[in-house]
């Protein structure tokens, strides 16, 4: 049942974000919430930052459900902003509560698996390098990632299915055209 144990602190964390900011959250404060010992804490993470981390990777999993291929990759984006709005206290409090080169590195692993699963799809039956899907579908997720990051900055004010729709019309087409740009350089 770890698992369990992990949701429980990731509802606690969520909770006491709503009243105080990420840096005034202790273990201590965690781990009274939840009824459970610093050592189940340790357990499970290291230190609140890597349960703040969870949390973003664990609610962008859950958000995507499977929406990780080229017919639905758009669904999948709309699911993590999405997501991002329904937990946008807890959001906006680690953003602005630690660097954003960290929030950028959660978001980074939340997209590159969507990012690389659609690469890997279209590669199929095309031969070229693993390097070279793997710079496709960096290049993709550092546009993703960035487009993620502005929206945050600027509060999810915007419409986010008008991002998602923009980030589509922007995006038809490219990423098959990246592939077989990189398939005529290699033969």
């Amino acid at each position: 049942m770890p698992n369990t144990t992990k949701y429980a602190l990731e509802a606690s964390l969520k909770k006491l974000l709503s009243n105080k900011t990420l840096d005034k959250i202790t273990i201590n404060d965690l781990t009274a919430d939840c009824g459970i010992s610093r050592m189940s804490f340790y357990y499970h993470f290291k230190d609140i930052y890597d349960l703040v981390e969870w949390c973003c990777i664990e609610d962008g999993r859950q958000a995507l459900q499977g929406k990780k291929t080229y017919e639905t990759w758009q669904e999948g984006i709309y699911q993590i902003f999405e997501a991002v709005m329904d937990n946008k206290s807890f959001i906006l409090n680690v953003y602005r509560s630690i660097d954003r080169g960290k929030v950028e590195n959660y978001l980074h692993k939340l997209t590159y698996q969507l990012i690389v699963d659609v690469v890997e799809e279209k590669c199929r039956d095309i031969d070229i390098p693993q390097e070279d899907k793997l710079f496709i579908a960096d290049f993709y997720k550092y546009g993703f990632v960035g487009v993620i990051l502005d929206w945050i900055e600027r509060g999810m004010k915007d419409d986010y299915g008008k991002i998602v729709e923009m980030m589509s019309v922007t995006l038809r087409g490219s990423l098959v055209n990246s592939i077989h740009n990189f398939e005529e350089l290699r033969n």
